[in-house]
């Protein structure tokens, strides 16, 4: 069994198990992608109307709802069940995106912005509901998926010359490999190790981002250490 494919049996255990224990998780799902389209077309047709100066339906300031929208994962969040996970999820076309310009200033650059955008957006979202990290909120998760990734493409680039593109990691075996960080990823933000946890302590945004940081860190711990056993 090579070590990539523990994580995926673990993933699928992991399913299994969610299904088996959650038989209501198919009404669920469809309520909650409901739920997802509606808040999209309710955005869009408040943007529109503040665009156009057309009347709309939904007469409140659409910006808060914007915002909230993308602190959300652009509404993946609403899902009723594992909001984290497909926030991530969305996270992997993230890291898609950032692979596309065959660029580590560019990935780096992306990368940086994107946490100081997180900030921004998961504390306003914050004050929007009115709660304290509130799970809808998955903006975290998804700037975090690339971070997950940054010792293999260091990795790559220093060692081997080698800036890969988005089909290195999702195709192929290397698509086991990063099936498996993915997992990782999501072991790390649930389990919170020190000082992941902790960190979560940090006033308004940057506690709600940098957890997931610091759990894309530890991902890279882990794959620092399979690196190292495989050269």
């Amino acid at each position: 069994m090579g070590i990539w494919e523990i994580p995926l049996i673990a993933l699928v255990i992991l399913v299994v198990f969610a299904i088996w224990h959650f038989p209501n998780i198919r009404s669920d799902l469809e309520r909650g992608l409901k739920e997802f389209k509606n808040e999209s077309d309710q955005i869009s047709a408040k943007l529109q109307s503040a665009l156009t100066g057309e009347p709309s339906s939904e007469t409140s300031n659409p910006f808060p709802q914007f915002i909230l929208w993308l602190a959300q994962g652009f509404g993946v969040g609403r899902l009723p069940w594992a909001p984290g996970t497909f926030g991530s999820l969305v996270g992997l076309l993230w890291f898609w995106i950032l692979l596309l310009a065959n660029s580590p200033l560019f990935f780096l650059v992306g990368i940086l912005a994107s946490i100081f955008i997180s900030v921004r957006l998961c504390g306003t979202g914050e004050k929007i509901l009115n709660e304290r990290d509130p799970g809808s909120i998955v903006m975290d998760e998804i700037i975090a998926i690339p971070i997950c990734f940054g010792g293999w493409l260091g990795w790559l680039y220093f060692k081997n010359d080698f800036w890969p593109g988005p089909e290195y990691f999702f195709s192929g075996k290397t698509a086991l490999m990063t099936l498996g960080i993915f997992a990782l990823f999501r072991l790390f933000d649930i389990a919170k190790p020190w000082p992941v946890k902790q960190s979560q302590n940090l006033p308004g945004g940057w506690g709600v981002t940098i957890d997931d940081v610091l759990a894309a860190v530890y991902v890279n711990l882990v794959v620092a250490l399979v690196l190292a056993i495989w050269t």
